[in-house]
This record gives C-alpha cells, structure tokens and sequence, in this order.
C-alpha cells in the first residue's frame, strides 16, 4: 500500500499545490489561459500523439473494448441524467450538465499520466481510445440534449453540424487520429522533433495537475449543493462497475486492459463540466462544487483502484 501512496501522492500533492497557490494568489481565471491553452494544444495532444505512433496499429483495433467502454460511459450518463431529472423537476439543461459530472471523468488532465505511473506503457493504447470515443460520445450528447432543451431549438443539421465541428477541433482527437495514422504507416518523426514530442509528453501532467488545482480553488463555492453527493458516487463507483461488468460481457481482454479501462472510470469529475456550465449558463455552482469535492473524495477511492491494479487484485472478468 506504501508503494500506492508514494505513487498517488505526487498526482494529488500537485493539484494540491495547485489548489493552495490558487488561495493564496487569487489571479483572475484569463490569467490561466495561455496554461490551458498549452496542455489542450500542446502537451497532452504530443503525449497522445507520441504513444498511439509507437504503437503497433493492429493493437489499436479493438472494437470490442470501444463499445464496452463507450457504453459504460454512457450508461453512467443515463444514470446520473436520472438522478438529476428527478431531483430538478425535469429541468433538461441542469440535467444534462449534472449527467457530464457523473460520466465526464478527467481523461484529459488526470487520466494518462495516473494510468501510465500505475499500469505502465502498456496502458497507453487503451487510454487514449476511451478519450478518444468519450469525448465523441460526450461532446456529442451534450450539444443535442441543450438544444433539444432550447426554446429556439436549431435544427437536427445544425445541431449535428456544431457537434461534428466541435469534435473535429478538438486537439486531443486530432493528435489521437494522427499517432493512429503514424502507426498505421510505421512514420517515424525526425530525432529532434521525437525529442520535442519527448519533452511536451513530460510536461503535460504536472502542468495539468497543477492547474487542476488552481482553477478548482478559483470556482465559486459557498455551499455543498444538496444533489452533488449521488452524482459524484455514480461518477466514482457506479462507472468503474459499469465497465466492468461490460467488459466481461463483451469479450475476453488483457488485464492490464481491464484495469487501465476502470481506472479511468474512477477518475473525477472533469473541468470541462465546469465549463460546459458555464458555456450554457446552467448549474454553475453545483459544476464548481462537483468538481472539487469529486477530486477530494478520489483521494480515496482512486487511491484504492490504483491499489487494487498495481497488486493485480482487480477482479478477474466474470464470464472468462
């Protein structure tokens, strides 16, 4: 257990950090764009980049793995959207941000680097396809469902318009497609540009941590919104079951597989449900405060699953 905690303790010491400096110097949130601007753009797109263009691409085709863990996902947003929908008098706008807090986990930030300190490269593949697939599930439902909501509702070829756009901009998805087609073509980059790639791949998880931690510390928060609690329990216990039972349904699979897949589960709530709230203009607080007492309660239970997968002692697939 002392090898897991000296293992989780930098990833959560970080956003701690983070958080604390965040307090302590409260800069205007425009002053973390150009931060923000270098993990989504630069960091994490060459971390994806580099791994997936390393990899060998039949490795990649695992539609049976896409479909369990899409669907797990999927299933955790049904449920959490359930809870909200009763719980806000059917209030579809507030519904479907709640539903992100208890499905979007923090694949960007947390994910990658957590998963490959835990399980090792071998992790890297099934990481970034379920980023990959989730975020097309997810920033696609959330679009639909908002303007499904609106009381000038565009049409279904705009909506699916402004989807595919937002989805097809998106720089993790574009720097995931292009380490595919590297693999596919056995592209090898130039020593010195391998190198830069090298460099960013190393600076994409302290500097998303860090900045987890001081955009968590610089949201609005008075109050524990009374419907936050059941959310953050189907974000970080309903999910990772969810996966795993669809995994043992959908096919026999490496257990490193197994494990990377419900490890990313667990993660907490994203910021991007934060900003999606504040996109729309739609359950902003409840976001803020899903997000840091999501991160705080992951303290644990992240730490048990990254315990249980470092010792093996994840439960084997059920039906094989």
């Amino acid at each position: 257990m002392l090898e897991v905690i000296n293992l989780a303790l930098p990833f959560f010491g970080l956003i701690l950090i983070g958080f604390a400096a965040g307090k302590y110097k409260p800069i205007p949130d425009s002053a973390l764009d150009w931060m923000n601007f270098f993990i989504v753009y630069v960091a994490l797109p060459a971390l994806f980049f580099r791994i997936l263009s390393q990899t060998p691409f039949e490795e990649l085709a695992r539609p049976h793995f896409i479909v369990a863990t899409t669907l797990g996902t999927f299933c955790a947003f049904v449920a959490a959207f359930g809870v909200a929908m009763a719980m806000r008098r059917k209030l579809v706008t507030q519904s479907t941000i709640a539903a992100l807090a208890g499905s979007y986990g923090n694949i960007g930030y947390m994910g990658p680097g957590l998963a490959l300190a835990t399980l090792g490269q071998t992790a890297a593949v099934p990481v970034a396809l379920i980023f990959c697939f989730d975020t097309l599930l997810l920033f696609s439902l959330v679009p639909f469902l908002m303007a499904f909501a609106d009381p000038a509702p565009k049409s279904t070829g705009e909506i699916a318009r402004d989807a595919v756009v937002r989805i097809a901009l998106n720089p993790l998805v574009i720097a995931t497609l292009l380490g595919i087609a590297a693999a596919a073509f056995d592209f090898q980059p130039p020593t010195a540009l391998e190198r830069l790639f090298q460099f960013l791949q190393n600076a994409a998880a302290p500097c998303a941590l860090f900045t987890l931690g001081v955009t968590v510390a610089l949201r609005p928060l008075e109050r524990v919104p009374w419907e936050v609690p059941p959310l953050i329990v189907i974000k970080l216990v309903l999910h990772p079951i969810f996966a795993f039972l669809l995994l043992s349904v959908m096919g026999t699979f490496d257990q490193t597989w197994v494990s990377t897949a419900i490890l990313m589960a667990a993660l907490p709530p994203a910021l991007n449900v934060y900003v999606f709230a504040r996109q729309y203009d739609s359950w902003i607080e409840q976001a803020s405060s899903s997000v840091l007492f999501g991160t705080l309660a992951s303290v644990v239970t992240l730490t048990t699953v990254m315990w249980l997968a470092k010792t093996g002692k994840l439960p084997q697939l059920l039906f094989h």
